[in-house]
């Protein structure tokens, strides 16, 4: 049956149903804390809102070589269970401060908020890292689209569970859900550490610990242009996406009236972005990838953002940036997003788990202080919205040029080195 959709083999269902199960549970239980997110930004001030961004953006900074410190030493399948049992104790932390009242609730909605930003952009990204380890780069090709669907999915879900519960339960009791569903992720991972080598293999010996020191991830960024322009891959994909947030927000302004329009606006543009990206990913993504090959596949977002704000330019409408931005979602999610993370299965181990996480975090974090002050600039130097779509088609320019060659120049993953028998028999153990 699923065949019919993907192209899998035999020997690979088990792995992708984990996979696309293991992703599911994890933008579910986000899904399920993002509107609790945003209830906790406002009873915390809206006016501290950039100050929270900038300390999640600290935190980034020191959570980044604590993993790699974890990853050095231990394997895989005890490092990425203990992270999001780590985040589920966090979690259950903040359930008691609210549910007792200890501690100023304005303080604990700021550290929350804070602690949302961090734990999303960290989960996922530990996620593609496993992935990229797990398969190779032929199977993500194949496969990517599926998985990352199983997101989609949570992110459908999550809203729909959080609207059905809230009532009965209190928003509060939702994080008992999430923490459930972070639950089932560490066992997913845990039950696809023992099919590595079913999958791939040579996954055994990803079972070993990385190793290296707990700054390699950067280092090899420094010194890897491939590494580097991902980075910058991620430089651009961010800034175009706070550009087109602002302009959503300008134009929503103008023509909604009242806080509940806008709340549908963004809703129905949130559904159609979902909805697009779930049909792409299970039914297109799978397929196409092979026949367009990586480099076209990387080059229908960026293509379709220098389209998109040349169209916004021409014809500030909501008609139209709805349009634009379901579309470009639906495609990053659906395309780019896997193909970007199949980039990463030709990587050494080190590059997968350590610069990858700090190119998803720390990089990526970074990109959205630093575009959003640029953004706030350029409209206070008198840019209005046809000024800051066309300011935003040259850097959508060079991210299709970034594309292009990330994909020429990718190289074949090296096979890995079978690992010590003690290791092997302590990971069948």
């Amino acid at each position: 049956m699923l065949k019919r959709f993907v192209n899998v083999k035999d020997e690979e269902v088990g792995s992708v149903l984990l996979s696309f199960l293991y992703f599911f549970t994890l933008m579910c239980g986000y899904a399920i804390l993002k509107p609790l997110r945003d209830a906790m930004a406002i009873e915390g001030g809206v006016k501290k809102v950039p100050w929270l961004i900038t300390a999640g953006f600290g935190v980034m900074l020191l959570a980044v070589p604590v993993f790699s410190a974890l990853v050095s030493r231990w394997p895989r399948r005890r490092v990425i269970p203990l992270v999001y049992r780590f985040f589920l104790f966090n979690l259950l932390g903040f359930f008691v401060l609210l549910k007792l009242g200890v501690v100023e609730r304005e303080w604990v909605a700021r550290a929350f908020f804070v602690w949302v930003g961090v734990y999303n952009l960290f989960v996922v990204s530990i996620f593609w890292s496993f992935m990229a380890d797990l398969f190779s780069t032929e199977q993500g090709r194949r496969l990517f689209g599926f998985i990352a669907a199983g997101g989609t999915a949570g992110m459908i879900a999550g809203p729909l569970l959080a609207t059905t519960l809230v009532g009965p339960l209190g928003p509060v009791n939702l994080m008992l859900l999430s923490v459930a569903l972070l639950e089932g992720s560490a066992w997913c991972v845990r039950l696809l550490s023992r099919r590595a080598a079913v999958v791939q293999p040579q996954a055994a010996a990803g079972e070993a610990p990385v190793g290296g020191s707990i700054f390699a991830g950067l280092r090899l960024l420094a010194t890897s242009p491939f590494l580097l322009l991902l980075g910058l891959q991620t430089v651009l994909y961010t800034l175009t996406s706070t550009f087109l947030y602002f302009q959503q927000l300008r134009l929503i302004e103008a023509t909604a009236n009242g806080l509940s329009e806008y709340t549908a606006i963004s809703a129905r543009i949130d559904l159609w972005v979902q909805l697009l990206t779930l049909g792409l990913q299970t039914v297109v993504t799978g397929r196409l990838m092979p026949r367009l090959g990586l480099a076209a596949t990387l080059s229908i977002v960026p293509v379709l953002t220098v389209l998109g704000f040349l169209g916004l330019a021409a014809l500030p409408t909501l008609g139209v940036l709805i349009g634009f931005k379901a579309l470009r979602g639906a495609s990053h999610y659906a395309f780019e997003r896997p193909g970007r993370e199949v980039l990463f299965t030709s990587l050494d181990r080190e590059a997968k788990y350590k610069s990858k996480s700090f190119i998803d975090t720390v990089v990526y974090r970074a990109s959205d202080t630093v575009s959003s002050w640029l953004n706030t600039g350029l409209a206070g130097l008198g840019l209005g919205m046809v000024g800051l779509s066309l300011a935003a088609v040259p850097m959508a320019a060079l991210w299709i040029a970034v594309s292009v060659w990330l994909a020429r120049h990718q190289r074949p993953a090296a096979p890995a080195e079978p690992p010590p028998l003690a290791r092997t028999a302590d990971a069948t153990r």
